[in-house]
């Protein structure tokens, strides 16, 4: 086992990465797979063992392209509206949950519905409505667009208003400033979060703070892994998809914390040998909704081109698993 130090972060240490001579890899851990997308890829895998192809699923369902090419080729059939799924069917919500009126869509259409949204996406969603329930403005820090934010606005959308980065902080408005709260985007970068809650509180001084941590503890986890790598690399390897929120956001939490360059890779053949002009030290990291196999393969084309060595950067051991979905939990035996 290699030494560890102290992060000064609960549960959290950094391996120490004897200096070798020539290249080499710093391979992030945790990296890839939560328990969020893990749950979600397991129920669709399931959903078509036990209902047989096609099972229909909203949107994707975890944002990585390899992903959802290996389940539609296993009969899943994507689709980005309820109206698209034939009447009857069975439908599976994905991870980044689903407003209200999608679930009053599919039961007008008499679908059999799968929610596979992620735990932690629930948490917020349920925060949403309580503060509606108070009568709070709610300001949701995220992206807009990302499927995750309208499902969430769609929970109170005459309570929320989205604050899309520290820039549209100017731009908001609320009824009374002793009744305002934020939340956010589960995904998102922290230090880009806080720069806009930052940005709210200089405004809104009486600012409420979410109960409890919005970002994904997933999504924390891989972004500090990458903060401790990345003075030490000229170059970060960040494997996921451009839809990815966190897997962008990994990308940047690089660049910010010292790398020269980081690029973002669906799959090892993306890699441009131009990158590792005069690299010796190379970061590799995942995003929270990749395989492992993704990973490996980028591990392969970097030994190909002389990064045999390859030291593990620790911060965290993940061991949070997600129970699935009631509708396609194995029963048990009597």
């Amino acid at each position: 086992m290699p030494e560890t130090i102290n992060m000064g972060m609960p549960g959290a240490t950094l391996s120490v990465v004897a200096p070798v001579e020539g290249k080499r890899v710093l391979l992030a851990e945790p990296r890839g797979y939560c328990a969020g997308v893990d749950r979600a890829v397991e129920t669709v895998e399931r959903a078509l063992e036990k209902h047989g192809a096609p099972v229909y699923v909203r949107h994707e369902i975890v944002h990585n392209r390899y992903v959802v090419e290996t389940l539609a080729k296993a009969g899943a059939v994507f689709v980005e509206r309820t109206d698209e799924v034939p009447e009857g069917s069975i439908v599976v919500f994905s991870a980044h949950g689903v407003a209200p009126t999608v679930h009053v869509e599919a039961a007008e259409r008499n679908l059999t519905t799968i929610d596979a949204t992620c735990p932690l996406v629930t948490k917020v969603h349920n925060e949403a409505k309580r503060f509606a329930r108070d009568d709070y403005d709610i300001l949701l820090v995220g992206h807009e667009g990302h499927e995750e934010v309208v499902g969430t606005a769609g929970e109170a959308p005459d309570h929320v208003q989205l604050v899309d980065g520290p820039e549209s902080v100017d731009g908001v408005t609320v009824r009374d400033e002793n009744k305002v709260i934020w939340l956010s985007q589960t995904t998102l970068s922290v230090d880009e979060t806080m720069a806009t809650v930052q940005r709210l509180r200089e405004r809104f001084p009486k600012l409420q703070d979410p109960p409890s941590d919005d970002i994904c503890y997933a999504t924390q986890n891989r972004q500090v892994a990458v903060k401790v790598m990345a003075p030490e690399c000229e170059l970060v390897i960040v494997v996921g998809s451009r839809n990815s929120s966190n897997s962008v956001r990994l990308v940047e939490v690089a660049l910010g914390a010292g790398a020269n360059a980081s690029y973002l890779v669906d799959y090892a053949e993306d890699i441009d040998p131009a990158w590792l002009d005069g690299v010796t030290t190379v970061g590799v990291t995942s995003g929270a909704s990749v395989p492992e196999v993704l990973v490996r393969g980028v591990l392969d084309r970097l030994a190909e081109y002389g990064y045999g060595t390859v030291q593990p950067v620790t911060t965290a051991n993940e061991t949070l698993v997600f129970t699935l979905p009631k509708a396609i939990r194995a029963k048990r035996n009597v």
